[in-house]
């Protein structure tokens, strides 16, 4: 079956045939000509701004965040887009530049680093200020935009200006997306923009996350304030002048006519007579926003329960004792082998394996069932498209392996030929129209900070920098998700709570939707049930040794997303940030699981963020548990759902190591992080082993540093670390069937030109070696089930996959970022299979497999299973490994891999070509310091 890329808000407004007749060409001529008078806002007089004089970073920090920062489009602008191509203002000019460093990286020279990133130095010169707006009339806050891209710059007298300026910019460049969001942060999105079934299964993937009641969403308000004293006031305080400038910003572009087109498409808003209404935002939709970021991007662990059935499924194979060893070699807690970001040999023991596990919960064998979460389908929501959407969210939501993506590259000044650190870094959050950061910079009383933001989030800046120094993060994954075991009583609904029979808290959200301009979905109609239980949502129910009992997870940050607003506001304080030191006890204040990033003028720093529970003493992290008091995270207040968390000291910290790479991978020795795959080959290595050689050089510029970025993006990580291995046992005698010959010469050829997956040139939309790149696309998932499933059996290999995919080519669909995502080879089997052939190579392997898989263990037998798997790869052709999809014709590989803004609003961009790196990305070299 096809491919398709999931679909969001608007996703099917693809090309103009999808509107209805009366939009053809004429008709949109004569209606974009009537709607073009309220296109543009009034604009205050020319500034005269000069480049701030608080700038440390000399004119070399640089940013990017494609496709551009507008993402707001009137309903003419849409329709135009739609019929011509045309783009509004700085709606895509920075995709054209993040898109050619592919090509361009190989010559790169510290001048021409802005040839693909932005200045992010502060301020705009005088004669590069497109606009200047006094919002709302004020004269306390003014926003700059400059002509190159079309950033806004806030500079307010008053921190109520400076915020109420932050909220107002945010709405001219991100209101339909922020109003997408904050319904699915709320669990209604198909109500708001459509029932598309990815709009179905977007909503369904958040909300059985973070089932929040309004009344819940404001609770975490009122605590984050109570507990963090001044600056608690100071976060609702500059809340509530953000919410401020979003709605005068509603209120002008209604009254003005130039709000989002998306509203008049979607049947919000009437285009000819303006009826309709656009809500204003209250501060309890800033919650629901974050738990969604949370959620997607900061939230490791869970999983407990694919766990228990993986062991269950090896201990029936091999016996207890020996399934077990077989599951933990598999499991890679602590692989030796491990690229790790703190790498001077520290350890950081977290969620380590007891000697002896206490409280463990395992399911009886075929008695697990998950918890449904939709009920009472009608319409289109019954459809097999729409159940399929809410299998794959439910499947999403409950694994370990949460995509992380982003990466960070970071060189102490003692290797740089200025002395000064250098950092590459930045979040790897997807590709969206519009994209879900936004670029600002603010200033203003006790905030001075430029960067990136997720939309409706941008108080403060959350990945940036500040007047001498930068920051940014990449998703940690250590586990604070543990999963529970409620034993049953009375019926299905109530259960134990220390002995007290206890009746679940039952939480529904009813949606229905009808057909729009925009979506043409039919009519059809959900509820979205969820049990709650003091120790979380139930997730599964089975019995445990005959008892019925509900599986339920429970999350650390749950309840607490607003908390880390504490930390972002010290992030943007220039009084507060001044040394690696203060910036560690910033980020210490955000609970999100991320590893962060410092660089100043003299020094580098990391700290892994989160809040790790304490568990009770001999508590399995990896297992479901019994939900007794015995069991518990240590001192946890159900109430609150606070704990006894790890000291800032036990979590994986370093300053002023050579270097620091993190592409999702180890973070320290001993600390283990729910996601599988932390093994021998990574990701991650793809940076370690550039870097490491950089380093040892000496030397290192922003562009030597940026190139080795740039080469990780486009290397094929199987064809780079483990094709070479798979080579040498074919090459232990002559190749001389003559299909296999060849294909063996033309993956050699490609490993020995690099292992890139890159054009033959810039724009031709072909690449190199494409040949080899096809084979290795179809030969993997067939030799890798070829080497390992005859040895675990078919049951065992299943349960195996289910913990850690096989494979994440460019081309696969994964995740709820699905196909044409840029991002790639977080997940797989690489370390398994270069384990498994080096040992039946006989090469030393630590923290190898419990035994040889490859052929039974022999060479010879491993080499037929290669060689019978690589030809019938051979003979596939390029139609089969590449199908199509809704974005390409079968057989174009380019095109299979090739990253696609996935379209939240009515603005379309062009595709680009695939690129593994951050999509909003810094590159910074401060010369001083304060």
């Amino acid at each position: 079956m096809p491919r398709r890329t999931p679909r969001t808000a608007l996703d099917r407004q693809r090309t103009p045939r999808r509107f209805p007749k009366f939009l053809g060409a004429a008709s949109i001529c004569a209606l974009i000509a009537a709607l073009l008078s309220p296109l543009t806002q009034a604009a205050a007089a020319d500034s005269t701004t000069a480049l701030a004089a608080n700038d440390y970073c000399g004119g070399q920090c640089s940013d990017i965040l494609p496709p551009g920062q507008n993402g707001n489009a009137t309903l003419a602008q849409i329709l135009l887009n739609q019929a011509f191509g045309i783009q509004p203002d700085h709606a895509e000019d920075q995709l054209g530049p993040y898109n050619n460093l592919a090509s361009g990286a190989a010559t790169l020279t510290d001048a021409k680093i802005n040839d693909f990133f932005n200045d992010a130095s502060f301020g705009v010169a005088s004669d590069q200020v497109a606009s200047s707006t006094a919002p709302g009339g004020r004269t306390d806050v003014t926003i700059v935009r400059d002509k190159k891209t079309g950033v806004p710059h806030i500079t307010g007298t008053t921190r109520y200006g400076t915020e109420y300026g932050a909220g107002y910019a945010a709405a001219q460049d991100r209101l339909w997306l922020m109003d997408v969001f904050r319904h699915v942060g709320r669990g209604q999105l198909t109500s708001f923009a459509g029932g598309a079934s990815s709009n179905q299964g977007l909503e369904q993937e958040f909300w059985r996350n973070a089932p929040y009641t309004e009344a819940d969403l404001q609770t975490q308000i009122d605590n984050a304030i109570a507990n963090n004293g001044a600056r608690g006031q100071q976060a609702l305080a500059d809340a509530n002048a953000y919410i401020d400038g979003i709605n005068a910003y509603i209120d002008a572009s209604d009254s003005g006519r130039y709000f989002p087109g998306e509203y008049v498409l979607t049947g919000h808003k009437d285009s000819i007579t303006n009826a309709g209404t656009i809500d204003h935002f209250k501060i309890t939709d800033l919650v629901a926003l974050a738990s969604v970021i949370g959620s997607l991007f900061g939230s490791g662990g869970g999983g407990e329960v694919n766990n228990a059935l993986s062991l269950l499924a090896a201990q029936s194979k091999y016996g207890v004792t020996e399934g077990t060893k077989v599951w933990e070699s598999f499991r890679e807690r602590n692989d030796p082998e491990a690229v790790l970001t703190v790498h001077n040999g520290e350890s950081f023991p977290y969620a380590s394996k007891p000697d002896t596990a206490q409280g463990e919960a395992l399911p009886d064998a075929g008695s697990v069932t998950q918890e449904p979460l939709v009920y009472d389908r009608t319409g289109s929501a019954a459809t097999a498209t729409a159940t399929g959407a809410s299998a794959t969210a439910a499947a999403t939501t409950l694994t370990s392996a949460k995509r992380g993506m982003s990466n960070a590259l970071v060189v102490s000044g003692k290797y740089t030929a200025s002395g000064h650190p250098i950092a590459v870094f930045g979040p790897q959050t997807g590709y969206f129209a519009p994209q879900l950061l936004m670029l600002q910079e603010i200033q203003g009383p006790g905030l001075s900070a430029r960067g990136a933001s997720f939309a409706g989030l941008s108080m403060y800046v959350e990945l940036g920098r500040g007047q001498d120094y930068s920051w940014s993060a990449t998703t940690s994954g250590q586990d604070i998700i543990d999963t529970y075991a409620v034993e049953l009583c009375q019926d299905d609904y109530h259960y134990l709570y220390h002995g007290t029979c206890t009746a679940m808290d039952k939480v529904e959200r009813t949606n229905s939707w009808k057909p729009t301009t925009a979506d043409g979905t039919a009519a059809g109609s959900y509820r979205m049930q969820v049990y709650r239980t003091k120790y979380g949502p139930v997730e599964y129910r089975a019995t445990v040794g005959g008892k019925k009992v509900a599986y339920t997870t429970l999350r650390s940050s749950c309840m607490h997303e607003a908390d880390s607003i504490i930390g972002f506001q010290m992030l943007n304080d220039p009084d507060y940030v001044k040394s690696p030191g203060t910036f560690q006890s910033a980020v210490q204040h955000i609970n999100y699981t991320f590893n962060w990033f410092y660089a100043d003028s003299s020094h580098t720093a990391y700290y892994n963020s989160g809040d790790n529970p304490v568990r009770a003493a001999g508590v399995d992290a990896e297992f479901p548990v019994w939900a007794q008091a015995a069991y518990e995270w240590r001192n946890w207040d159900p109430t609150t759902n606070t704990a006894s968390y790890t000291p800032p000291s036990a979590h994986p910290n370093s300053i002023d190591q050579d270097y620091y790479i993190s592409w999702n991978n180890k973070q320290a020795k001993d600390y283990t992080t729910a996601p599988w795959g932390d093994g021998s080959v990574h990701r991650g290595n793809l940076l370690e082993d550039r870097v490491k050689k950089l380093v040892a050089a000496g030397g290192v510029t922003r562009s030597s540093l940026t190139k080795a970025m740039a080469d990780a993006a486009l290397a094929d990580l199987r064809a780079e670390d483990v094709l070479p291995k798979l080579l040498k046992v074919i090459n232990s005698s002559t190749v001389t069937d003559t299909t296999a010959a060849a294909a063996v010469t033309k993956l050699s050829d490609w490993v020995t030109a690099g292992a890139k997956r890159k054009e033959t040139s810039a724009g031709s939309k072909a690449y190199a070696n494409a040949d080899a790149i096809r084979i290795l696309d179809a030969w993997w998932p067939l030799l890798v089930k070829a080497e390992f499933e005859p040895g675990l059996g078919t049951d065992l290999y299943t349960a195996f996959s289910n913990n850690l995919p096989i494979d994440e080519s460019p081309s696969a669909a994964h995740g709820p970022t699905g196909a044409h995502a840029g991002s790639s080879f977080q997940y797989g089997w690489w370390s398994y299979v270069d384990k498994d052939i080096r040992a039946v190579l006989g090469e030393s392997v630590q923290g190898g497999l419990s035994q040889k898989y490859c052929g039974g263990g022999t060479l010879s037998a491993c080499r037929d299973a290669l060689i019978s798997t690589l030809k019938t790869a051979a003979g596939l052709t390029a139609a089969q490994v590449y199908p199509g999809d809704d974005q390409c014709s079968a057989g174009d590989q380019w095109c299979a891999d090739s990253i696609v803004q996935r379209t939240l609003g009515g603005i379309k961009h062009g595709k680009i070509t695939w690129q593994n790196r951050p999509t909003y990305q810094q590159v910074v070299e401060y010369t001083s310091h304060r």
